[in-house]
């Protein structure tokens, strides 16, 4: 139903009036909706993405030969090889990119120690998609919890990070 109004000595259309009008707040009303959807992601990407996914284990490093190498292992002596393996996903494809660049910051009696990570993947071993670095406790190296952080940085500039979970009975610790 359309209905008139005078002005002026002039007749309007009211849907001529409302019609602007509703296509305006419509317009303004689908660009507040768009801010207000983007914004989270925005607020959490680095590098112009969303943040890469970081995440794996630590392992005692022994001998191949040797049937306990790569078992879950939180306490180590002096002398003993930390292995650290991590794998870094872009969320963006589900999946890996081998230039991506890991490096683990070990932090342990007032020190920090950056250990870049390599590639374990290799045409004998395909299945192998993850990073891995190894650190051998050093002679001097206090007893006590060892903390530790994972980054990556893809060749596109994004970045992720690990830390384990700070719980003291869970934290890596260095033993007699």
């Amino acid at each position: 139903m359309e209905s008139t109004v005078e002005s002026g000595g002039q007749q309007r259309s009211r849907s001529c009036t409302v019609v602007p009008i509703m296509k305006t707040l419509c317009a303004l009303g689908a660009v507040v909706l768009m801010a207000t959807i983007a914004t989270p992601r925005l607020a959490g990407q680095s590098g112009g993405a969303e943040p890469i996914i970081v995440y794996g284990d630590v392992v005692e490093f022994l001998d191949l030969s040797d049937p306990m190498t790569c078992q879950p292992k939180a306490r180590f002596k002096k002398g003993e090889a930390m292995g650290f393996r991590m794998t870094a996903i872009n969320p963006a494809t589900g999946r890996r990119d081998r230039a991506t660049e890991l490096v683990v910051h070990i932090e342990y009696g007032g020190r920090t120690v950056d250990v870049p990570m390599r590639d374990r993947q290799n045409e004998r071993q395909p299945e192998r998609e993850f990073w891995v670095a190894r650190w051998d406790v050093p002679a001097d190296a206090p007893t006590g919890a060892v903390h530790y952080r994972v980054t990556a940085t893809d060749p596109q500039g994004r970045t992720g990070e690990f830390r384990p979970f700070q719980v003291q009975n869970s934290q890596l610790t260095i033993v007699e």
